[in-house]
């Protein structure tokens, strides 16, 4: 077995001799180690259900995201902008992309939803960013190219909202609510492959990020999440259901964390929209 131990040296000199002896100490720490792991754990996942929490997820998607938007790729704010058919709300100029050098990116460290996130000239020396050369760009795979040529498979961002289960919690008590949580959770996350990550953003909302998707492939999922979340769930002797509308999202460089997820989030109402009260219970 593996053990973590705290090290220390110290010579043992004599004042005409010189070094005369090391002296070693060495001191078992695991349970140390355990704990600060288990407290590092606690920060990044829900204690409910166990999922990675809001911050975590957007740590994760923010290490997959640069400012500078691939080329033949629209800005985020151009994006944002042809959906709201102007400027969008809280959008801001982005910097020319003929300023930065081809190789460099300036990354979004979290600095928060409308914080500045283009730093000063090309190696971002106005935010004491660096430049990381070796950044891959995650791209938004084309509509009309899911299943032929290089770049088809993104970076999907499906938003999940589960439907009914306010009045399950009002009925029948938060009790049950968090247990209808838990199971809901167990579902989304049997339903994804190893590398992908399923989230609880808060409520009774989730977010799965997967990667290596095409469009068709997306959807497939999200239908499969949705059928998997359907069937009734158990708690205490009742059989209750709740239904899901998602929303599906790519990441791309160019955005935000915050303008991922709010894309995703656009989307979901989209489709929890279209379709009637009854149909959502439905799935």
């Amino acid at each position: 077995a593996y053990l973590w131990v705290s090290l220390r040296n110290s010579v043992v000199a004599d004042a005409t001799d010189g070094p005369r002896l090391l002296l070693t100490h060495v001191e078992d720490i695991t349970e140390r180690k355990r704990h600060e792991m288990q407290l590092a754990h606690r920060a990044s996942h829900d204690a409910l259900t166990g999922l990675p929490n809001s911050a975590e997820l957007r740590a994760r998607l923010s290490a997959r995201l640069c400012t500078r938007p691939h080329a033949g790729r629209p800005s985020a704010v151009d994006t944002l902008d042809a959906a709201y058919g102007g400027p969008a709300p809280g959008s801001f100029p982005v910097a020319d992309p003929d300023a930065y050098e081809a190789d460099a990116h300036d990354f979004d460290l979290g600095l928060g939803l409308g914080g500045a996130r283009h730093a000063a000239g090309p190696t971002g020396a106005g935010f004491g960013v660096a430049p990381y050369e070796h950044h891959v760009h995650t791209v938004a795979p084309d509509e009309d190219g899911d299943q032929d040529g290089e770049g088809a498979k993104g970076l999907a961002v499906l938003f999940c909202d589960l439907d009914g289960f306010k009045s399950i919690n009002d009925r029948f008590g938060h009790h049950t609510g968090d247990a209808v949580l838990i199971e809901v959770a167990r579902r989304l996350t049997s339903g994804v492959r190893d590398g992908d990550t399923v989230a609880r953003l808060g409520g009774d909302e989730f977010v799965v990020l997967a990667d290596g998707l095409c469009h068709a492939d997306a959807q497939d999922l999200a239908v499969r999440l949705r059928n998997a979340i359907i069937p009734p769930i158990r708690v205490d002797g009742r059989a209750v259901r709740v239904g899901a509308s998602f929303g599906i999202g790519w990441a791309h460089c160019g955005m935000s964390v915050e303008e991922v997820l709010q894309s995703a989030d656009q989307r979901m109402y989209i489709e929890k929209r279209s379709r009637s009260k009854q149909q959502r219970r439905a799935g």
